[in-house]
């Protein structure tokens, strides 16, 4: 093996693959079998979270970043003037053994610029997972990156091999990915993740009758969008999301913020990246359609098309929805104390548990973790007391913006007064 060469493809390669958020190891458990080579049972070179908040590390490139395509939006399209590379099927193989037993990772993420045709290159992505599986009895985790296109069969033969399957759908809307990827169809995005979906589907079925039923993409699969790109509002990103998570069983959508890497004028001008906290809030309205049930319609509407930047969207919907409040905390169902700022899953189910032996007070809110410079404009409890005492939700937006920064501050203060003890101390 030519290690130089080999490293300069790395490099390439690897940077190459940064701009693919949609990495995650969670919910696979294959199990190590036959003295084979690792396992991906909750183990976690990036970095990826496990369900249960564990950190993992994965080999994460790209098998080429040569395009036949040349989307506005890509650092690889074709017409980039960019050092291009490719690795060879052994050459990924090798690297991801190499690294696994240096305990450098735990797995691979897998994904590829378009090379010939859709079916070529997705041929070589499952070549390496196959090799890894059969050749070298690698049971850590893999994520290999769907090609828009693939034919059912190889999306099939995808789906045994890997532990989760992805179809970046790129841009939210079709109008979108029309101005900026006129060669691409939304259909080709479609296909595979329906195969897909029929498949797991299919497998479990089989499973419940036939325990040698083998497992496919055990982890599900996942879809990546580019935020900022095509000018779409905050509810076309969030309706897409829905649709996709409705009707494809997905475990993940990740929101990624466009960055300006040329002078196309169909894209917004260098130096407007889209700010982390746009990103921030969109990932904050997902966790509430899928954890908290809200629906996409109550967050996002034509009245409100934007998330507000100033406060997450939870605490923007009830101060929206004042009608609806206080609740009583110790007789509300769990519907409407997940709708409750400053009460997360957690400290939901503690209240529902709690309540069954005594009525919950604000002592007892706080030792549950309440956030209560939150909660206490939304609820009552034992104490009696509600801090609303009709004020508008202007004036309690302000007040709780203005106890936070206050909280902010106040901690930045502590931490400079350590720091300045630290430095008496050692003078």
């Amino acid at each position: 093996m030519n290690f130089e060469r080999i490293n300069e493809k790395l490099k390439v390669l690897a940077d190459a693959a940064k701009y693919d958020v949609s990495c995650s190891s969670s919910g696979s458990n294959r199990k190590n079998t036959n003295k084979g080579l690792g396992d991906s049972s909750g183990m976690g070179i990036c970095h990826s979270y496990t369900e249960d908040g564990r950190c993992v590390s994965l080999l994460k490139i790209l098998l080429t970043n040569h395009c036949i395509f040349d989307c506005a939006y890509c650092v690889t399209r074709k017409s980039n003037d960019i050092k291009r590379a490719a690795f060879k099927v052994q050459e990924v193989v090798d690297l991801t053994i190499n690294f696994y037993r240096r305990n450098y990772i735990e797995g691979l993420f897998l994904s590829s610029g378009i090379f010939k045709n859709a079916d070529y290159t997705m041929e070589r992505l499952i070549a390496v997972a196959k090799k890894l599986r059969l050749e070298e009895n690698f049971n850590g985790y893999i994520h290999l990156k769907s090609i828009p296109g693939a034919s059912d069969e190889l999306m099939r033969e995808a789906g045994l091999y890997a532990d989760r399957l992805s179809v970046n759908i790129e841009i939210p809307t079709e109008k979108g990915l029309k101005l900026l990827a006129p060669e691409k169809d939304r259909k080709d995005f479609i296909k595979p993740m329906l195969k897909v979906k029929n498949e797991i589907i299919q497998y479990k079925n089989e499973k419940k009758l036939l325990k040698k039923v083998p497992i496919y993409a055990p982890a599900g699969q996942s879809t990546q969008m580019i935020v900022g790109a095509s000018g779409e509002s905050d509810a076309e990103i969030m309706y897409t999301s829905a649709y996709f998570y409705k009707s494809f069983n997905l475990k993940r959508v990740y929101y990624s913020g466009y960055v300006p890497i040329s002078h196309d004028n169909r894209l917004p001008s260098i130096g407007t990246e889209v700010p982390l906290l746009r990103e921030n809030r969109l990932y904050q309205t997902d966790w509430l359609l899928r954890f908290y049930g809200f629906d996409v319609r109550e967050l996002l509407n034509k009245e409100f098309p934007n998330l507000e930047s100033d406060i997450d969207p939870k605490l923007s919907w009830a101060l929206r929805n004042l009608d609806q409040f206080p609740i009583d905390i110790n007789k509300a169902d769990m519907r409407m104390l997940l709708r409750v700022p400053g009460l997360g899953t957690k400290s939901v189910y503690k209240i529902m548990h709690a309540r069954k032996y005594r009525k919950l007070n604000w002592e007892n809110l706080k030792a549950i973790g309440a956030s209560l410079n939150r909660a206490k404009y939304f609820i009552v409890c034992d104490s009696r007391s509600y801090e609303s005492k009709d004020r508008t939700s202007a004036q309690i937006k302000g007040l709780i913006l203005s106890n936070s920064s206050s909280k902010f501050s106040a901690s930045i203060s502590q931490q400079l007064n350590l720091f300045g003890d630290n430095n008496m101390l050692s003078a």
